[in-house]
């Protein structure tokens, strides 16, 4: 059974950094585009960042570019996202997700292949 499972979330006040962390079990974690979103309660989940299969192409979502930064290992089948210049608006569950391909991640309802089960991240003001 394939698990995603984020760690790094936490409290931090604004202007502050976290590093979020996915690790998988994917076998073939090489072959998979990886991406992050974010969701609160009562609303949508939102695209926030993916990589393509080779990481040598990122997306981001307007409200986060220029602070945030996904990256991939592939030794270690895990993925990140390093959080920079946090503001309240932030504050949200931060979701791992995986897809054969990247552009399926950036679809409007994103196609995603496997979810993690999410990371807190709270910003305070």
């Amino acid at each position: 059974q394939v698990q995603l499972v984020e760690s790094g979330g936490g409290l931090v006040q604004a202007g502050g950094s976290l590093r979020l962390s996915c690790a998988t079990s994917l076998r073939t974690f090489s072959t998979y585009g990886m991406g992050w979103f974010r969701q609160n309660p009562g609303k949508e989940r939102d695209f926030v960042a993916a990589i393509t299969v080779s990481g040598s192409r990122t997306y981001y979502a307007d409200s986060v570019k220029g602070r945030f930064t996904i990256s991939r290992d592939a030794a270690k089948t895990t993925v990140y996202l390093q959080m920079n210049s946090l503001q309240p608006d932030d504050t949200a569950d931060y979701y791992c997700a995986a897809a054969l391909s990247t552009s399926r991640l950036r679809d409007d309802p994103p196609q995603v292949d496997y979810w993690g089960q999410g990371t807190q991240v709270t910003v305070s003001s």
